[in-house]
């Protein structure tokens, strides 16, 4: 079926309105760009009677999602790789060589291919809706833009403002697109094409060449000081950063269609490598978030919602949803309580505000569908409460036992707990098939997971309604079993714990960090304890000692940080010493490192020893059905905690390796006394029959 449809109006001027069927987006695959090819003919026939040409969305939030990312998938060769992206880039290319004015006229996400159609075009308008982002995040996904982007964007904006884009897979808003000169006004969505019409009127725009930044000196010293920077920054691990700034850089001054043979030569050389593959993974991991469901039956949306408890988590809950149009009580046990919750509200919208993610009148009307309740609010017509108070499992029981009271017979019963049992609190409440886990992350705005755990009472309607409202609110799910620390926690803290055992036998904090920053982490182990909390860390790890207590050894350091007040960031000290600007190692602790035995360790070994714990306890949740799928598994890890995204998650990881290495290497470490090592059934298994997690 058609996605292209074709409308010549009375004065002239083609409206070309793309709505692919049977999708809530539209995306570029080879059919597609066949068919605009056609399109492309007809309006090069009618170029005597033809005044201009609009391009138009009929999507509700997408103008155009890009290159349907099946098109370039692992199976394909490189000569089906270069047939499609010169198959984009030709077509583009006419666009841009029409005699007549074109106009993008973008209402909602124009992104990769969405966003280079647009370049192509003579003019770019757009609306200034919440769903319109414009932009190239191709490097997010391993890839460079190749049809036009890395060309044409450097050209309309010049080349400091373009590899800022490019590099950092930025979507800029519409109203900050329109500052940076990626578009040419911002007009209401229903007034987009008549506005097109009047740009058509114009004509051809003149627009400045940038000569000063866009020169072969300029780009010459920009490609050396950005190289040695993302080096820096990356570590060497996502080479599609730096194919894009050597693409950019030496594309600015050559002719267009050399440009587009380099953006064809790039995106070859990176599709073939494995971080790509794994980026692209990801991304469909993502995409399957979006649509999983654990039943088939219809459920209730969620329309209204309780937070019980204004604390950091609390609040950053209370926040988004109310960002997602849900009006949301915030209930605390006193009004000084629930004043900081709102004051940590408003701080939030005022720094999405500042970062142009939403206006002044949406963050407004956000902070107004909150209502503070420092007492007993009523709960009858809520549809869902989320209870995020002190990790205190009595307190949370007493908590639930009177939500079970205040609320209505079909109001779902959350936990925000990260590692307390959601099966004892069900059993508090008259009706436990209605509780479940809600596991957000910190900063609630900023990730993307949501772990959704079923208690062993939870029903499975209770559980589709919970995924269903998580995905509602943009957020990803992933379903696990009630279980010690879930799914995130319980493969994250081995390794923490292993991170304070080395430093407590006298491996230095640096190298702990950087063995892991090397590794790919987005930070190191003793810097995520000081973020997350000591205090918190303890906790968290005394709850699964005390169900896995053979394997983890909580290094005493943790509670005599603790006494000691060092709680890390959110007391100022911690591992390191957190201030104003970047923080610093904390001398102090050394007093609390007394052994030796780690203190001559490389940082290889380091790294292997806390990653090898972390695929030991990812192959345990996937053996004790925690999850289902070792999708699930790497997924969250990603999504959860930043777990090297180029390497694909813990088990694509272990895969690489292969199970025999994995087994190999884990029992050296059991030989040298390391019990805690042993790898777990399932791994043995796989190394015993040369199989992997995802298949040979």
């Amino acid at each position: 079926m058609a996605t292209f449809h074709r409308t010549i109006r009375d004065d002239g001027i083609c409206v070309l309105t793309l709505d692919r069927a049977g999708s809530s987006a539209n995306i570029f695959d080879p059919a597609t760009l066949e068919e605009l090819r056609g399109e492309l003919d007809f309006i090069e026939s009618q170029s005597g009677t033809l005044k201009g040409v609009i391009l138009v969305s009929a999507k509700r939030s997408i103008f155009i999602a890009g290159l349907d990312l099946k098109s370039i998938g692992e199976n394909s060769s490189a000569a089906q790789i270069q047939e499609i992206i010169g198959l984009g880039q030709s077509q583009f290319n006419r666009i841009a060589a029409l005699k007549i004015p074109t106009v993008a006229a973008i209402h909602g996400a124009a992104v990769g291919g969405g966003f280079e159609i647009s370049l192509a075009c003579d003019w770019r308008i757009a609306s200034p809706d919440h769903a319109t982002k414009i932009g190239l995040p191709e490097t997010k996904i391993g890839l460079l833009p190749a049809w036009g982007g890395s060309t044409r964007l450097p050209r309309l904006i010049g080349l400091p403002k373009a590899l800022d884009i490019i590099l950092g897979g930025k979507t800029p808003a519409a109203r900050a697109a329109l500052k940076l000169g990626m578009v040419d006004d911002i007009v209401p969505a229903e007034n987009l094409v008549a506005f097109a019409v009047k740009k058509i009127k114009q004509g051809k725009p003149h627009r400045p060449d940038h000569w000063l930044v866009n020169s072969v000196v300029a780009a010459a010293l920009i490609r050396k000081k950005l190289n040695s920077q993302l080096l820096k920054r990356t570590r060497g691990h996502y080479p599609a950063i730096l194919k894009a700034l050597e693409v950019v850089t030496r594309g600015i001054s050559e002719s267009v269609s050399a440009s587009l043979a380099l953006e064809r030569e790039g995106i070859v050389e990176l599709v073939r490598g494995e971080a790509c593959r794994n980026l692209i993974r990801i991304f469909f991991l993502q995409e399957r978030a979006k649509k999983v469901l654990t039943a088939a039956t219809a459920t209730k949306p969620i329309s209204r919602a309780a937070v019980i408890g204004a604390g950091v988590m609390g609040a950053g809950i209370a926040q988004w949803l109310s960002a997602r149009h849900l009006p949301v009580v915030l209930r605390d046990v006193n009004a000084e309580q629930v004043a900081h919750g709102m004051s940590t509200i408003a701080k939030i919208y005022n720094d999405g505000v500042k970062r142009h993610a939403l206006s002044r009148r949406e963050a407004r009307d956000g902070v107004d569908r909150i209502f503070p309740a420092p007492s007993e609010a009523p709960l009858q017509n809520v549809d869902l409460v989320i209870e995020a108070a002190v990790e205190k499992l009595e307190l949370k029981k007493t908590i639930f036992q009177r939500l079970d009271a205040l609320a209505g017979d079909e109001t779902l019963l959350g936990t925000n707990t990260s590692a307390l049992p959601i099966s004892e609190l069900a059993a508090s409440t008259r009706r436990p098939e209605r509780v479940l886990g809600l596991h957000f992350f910190n900063p609630v705005h900023r990730m993307q997971l949501v772990e959704v755990v079923a208690a062993r009472q939870t029903s499975p309607e209770v559980l589709e309604r919970a995924v269903k409202f998580v995905r509602q609110i943009g957020k990803l799910p992933v379903v696990v079993k009630d279980s010690p620390g879930f799914l995130v926690n319980r493969i994250l803290m081995p390794y923490l714990i292993e991170a304070g055992n080395l430093f407590e036998n006298g491996a230095r904090i640096e190298d702990i960090d950087e063995a892991m920053l090397d590794f790919g982490m987005p930070m190191g182990p003793m810097r995520l304890i000081d973020e997350v909390g000591v205090d918190v860390a303890l906790h968290v790890a005394k709850t699964l000692a005390a169900s896995f207590g053979g394997r983890m050894k909580i290094p005493a350091l943790l509670q005599q940080m603790m006494d000691a007040k060092l709680l890390g960031r959110k007391s100022g000290s911690g591992f390191y010493l957190h201030g104003k600007g970047e923080a610093r190692l904390n001398l102090a602790v050394k007093r609390f490192a007394q052994g030796q035995s780690a203190a001559a360790i490389s940082r290889q070994e380091l790294q292997e020893r806390m990653v090898l714990l972390m695929v030991n306890e990812s192959a345990r949740c996937l053996e004790e059905q925690i999850v289902t799928a070792p999708e699930d598994v790497d997924f969250a890890m990603i999504m959860g905690t930043g777990f090297a995204p180029f390497r694909g998650g813990p088990l694509r990881y272990a895969d690489s390796l292969g199970a025999e290495r994995v087994v190999g290497a884990m029992g050296a470490l059991v030989d040298r006394g390391a019990d805690y090592f042993a790898p777990c059934e399932l791994l043995k298994q796989m190394a015993a029959a040369g199989k992997n997690f995802y298949g040979n």
